[in-house]
């Protein structure tokens, strides 16, 4: 996926007011089937997959024993023993490699990224344009199966912009004739750039910045992808942390004019101190915009500010999403 193909703000504006297409297939995505299938899922990721039914997708991680987030992940639930993980590109090896670790042997762990292409449709008008060319659009967060010339497909209504959209999986060999064809269909071609801008307007956290093995989903603000009415990896640690509080949070906040905090700026709110982690401009609102951790924790309203060429600039701290869509 490239940064752009026509412009950032172009394919910013497409997805949030008609429909966009990206090329994901760099993220990750193996199988995991046969008996002990779901037990396995369940182990290794912090949400609880037996909560969700076949035809469902859900939204997980894989800790380490500290807690820390290895990814953030999305799972399909495809058939009562059937799972599509789908990790960041990055972890992929990672993340596939302890499945097959800790894998039973009548439990099948199989790698398809190499042989498939995954495009995501993403945008109000997402529903047209999918229908136009696969003939079905999956439902929020439902998976379903289908046919694309001449072969098959497999498709989930999620996606990294917080629009209607799709993700669409097929054969590597059908990949180029499905990307023709969204665009085709009324689709903008959109790159990396975009996908940022419009994942950050959400409080969406990117792994690798708002996320890592030293961060856990209790200082992520996410402890709601915990499914605590299981065994998992971590869970002793984050189960301290819901108990005993965390030693610093992730913070939202926006910033006025076109005051732009980048990824590293230092930030204070009284005698706690951090660093953004994600910030930039929001073509949507006009405004910077940012995520970042303070130690220790604030409280909501707490006076937020940024340092920005070495000038400490107020800010408005936020709830996300900074949009509504």
């Amino acid at each position: 996926m490239p940064v752009q193909y026509d412009g950032v703000l172009a394919e910013h504006a497409a997805v949030r007011q008609a429909v966009g297409v990206f090329d994901v297939s760099h993220l990750g995505r193996f199988d995991v089937t046969g008996p002990g299938a779901t037990e396995l899922v369940r182990r290794q990721l912090c949400n609880d997959v037996t909560t969700v039914a076949s035809g469902r997708a859900q939204y997980t991680m894989a800790l380490n024993d500290r807690g820390g987030i290895v990814d953030d992940i999305i799972v399909w639930r495809y058939a009562d023993d059937g799972y599509w993980v789908m990790p960041n590109g990055t972890n992929f090896d990672e993340i596939l490699g302890r499945f097959v670790d800790n894998a039973e042997a009548a439990t099948t762990v199989a790698a398809v990224r190499d042989d498939t292409v995954l495009i995501a449709v993403q945008g109000p008008d997402s529903p047209r344009v999918v229908e136009a060319v696969i003939g079905v659009m999956p439902g929020r967060f439902r998976v379903i199966d289908g046919e694309f010339a001449g072969g098959w497909f497999r498709a989930g209504g999620t996606g990294y912009t917080g629009e209607r959209g799709a993700e669409i999986a097929v054969p590597s060999e059908s990949g180029e004739n499905l990307f023709e064809a969204l665009l085709e269909a009324g689709a903008t071609a959109c790159g990396l750039g975009a996908r940022d801008t419009l994942r950050l307007e959400m409080g969406y956290p990117l792994w690798g910045q708002d996320l890592d093995e030293s961060t856990t989903p209790m200082e992520a603000g996410l402890g709601w992808v915990i499914g605590w009415d299981h065994d998992f990896v971590g869970k002793t640690a984050v189960s301290r942390q819901q108990d005993n509080g965390v030693p610093r949070a992730l913070v939202a906040f926006a910033c006025e004019g076109r005051t732009i905090p980048r990824h590293g700026h230092q930030l204070r709110a009284g005698s706690s101190t951090g660093e953004v982690t994600s910030g930039n401009f929001s073509p949507t609102l006009g405004h910077g915009i940012g995520m970042g951790y303070l130690a220790p924790p604030i409280e909501p309203g707490t006076q937020i500010e940024v340092e920005i060429r070495h000038k400490w600039v107020p800010t408005q701290q936020v709830d996300p999403p900074f949009i509504k869509t």
